[in-house]
């Protein structure tokens, strides 16, 4: 079995390294690299060529995520391109693209490590709708306007216990832990 200590988490989010860290239940070496963004709306397209191109930047094993955000209504924009939609419109632009229209959207979450010889990716996701208007503190990203099925607010808006749940839900940690530790 193999442990942290020859895997890279590529992110420069620090939040994001600790929580994956925490549901590895050990440290990993993360490290910021500015990958292309490729222009796709398969995620698990978008985080092969990123995990690819990161493992030929450090030449070790590696591990990127990504993230969507599908709006039903749209097909399956923006998805992966939802980071340029925050950058560049206001939340509530966001919401309002969707007046009068299936408010209906999915979250997922695609994990990919690449050692130089095998690519591995695991996805997760969870079903919602778009907020009518963005309301919350907490969270990430676009969480002011996603409302998780079985839930009335945002996740910016759910108590600690939810939004643990339904982060659990988007991000695949267990089955990323699972590979992990059955490496040989």
């Amino acid at each position: 079995m193999s442990t942290d200590s020859d895997i890279t988490f590529i992110t420069g989010n620090q939040k994001k390294a600790e929580y994956l860290e925490q549901h590895l239940g050990y440290p990993v070496e993360h490290m910021k690299l500015d990958l292309d963004e490729i222009q796709s709306l398969d995620l698990k397209e978008v985080v092969e060529h990123k995990v690819r191109q990161a493992y030929g930047e450090i030449k070790k094993p590696v591990i990127v995520e990504d993230v969507a955000l599908e709006f039903m209504a749209f097909g399956r924009l923006p998805g992966p391109f939802i980071k340029y939609f925050v950058d560049e419109m206001s939340f509530e632009d966001i919401c309002g693209m969707l007046h009068g229209q299936d408010r209906a959207a999915v979250a997922r979450c695609v994990f990919g490590y690449y050692d130089g010889k095998n690519v591995e990716l695991f996805e997760g996701s969870l079903g919602g709708k778009i907020a009518e208007q963005p309301a919350g503190d907490g969270g990430f990203g676009w969480d002011k306007i996603f409302i998780p099925d079985g839930y009335d607010v945002t996740r910016a808006e759910l108590s600690e216990k939810d939004d643990r749940k339904t982060y659990l839900l988007i991000k695949p940690f267990a089955t990323v832990k699972a590979f992990l530790e059955g490496r040989e």
